[in-house]
């Protein structure tokens, strides 16, 4: 077994990122509702595929469609991302390991005929929703 030395962490800092959701966020809430009110039924946090060990915050699975919503600072968005200074080594591996996943997951997803969907946290709920009901319209079967 491994030791992992602790990060030098500033206790309201800590004590912030502690508190950080990983599902359930309020856009991923906001989202879900917006989708519920224009009709489309989904189900919440599952592997769309079996095998692939990812889990999608909503999933079509007639349509094939996994959508993700991806944190600004944990995936590393091109219009938010920040670059802590303390311990910055470790959270660029970190931030750059979760974007070599996301791009990983939606390779896997595709070449089982899956289409993932990102989202932003930033995105508002309304245009995401638009954005994922014409997708999932677009590919539902028949």
């Amino acid at each position: 077994m491994s030791f992992v030395e602790p990060l030098e962490t500033a206790p309201g800092v800590r004590a912030r990122m502690s508190k950080q959701k990983s599902r359930d966020t309020q856009i991923e809430v906001d989202l879900r509702r917006a989708l519920f009110a224009a009709g489309l039924r989904y189900r919440v946090h599952r592997r769309p595929v079996k095998g692939v060990r990812r889990e999608a915050d909503i999933v079509f699975a007639a349509a094939k469609v996994a959508v993700f919503v991806d944190g600004c600072f944990w995936h590393g968005c091109p219009e938010h991302a920040t670059w802590p200074k303390n311990n910055a080594e470790f959270w660029r591996t970190k931030i750059e390991t979760n974007r070599r996943r996301d791009l990983d997951t939606d390779q896997k997803l595709a070449d089982v005929g899956w289409l993932a969907v990102r989202v932003w946290e930033h995105e508002t709920a309304a245009a995401a929703a638009a954005r994922v009901h014409e997708i999932v319209l677009s590919r539902r079967p028949g």
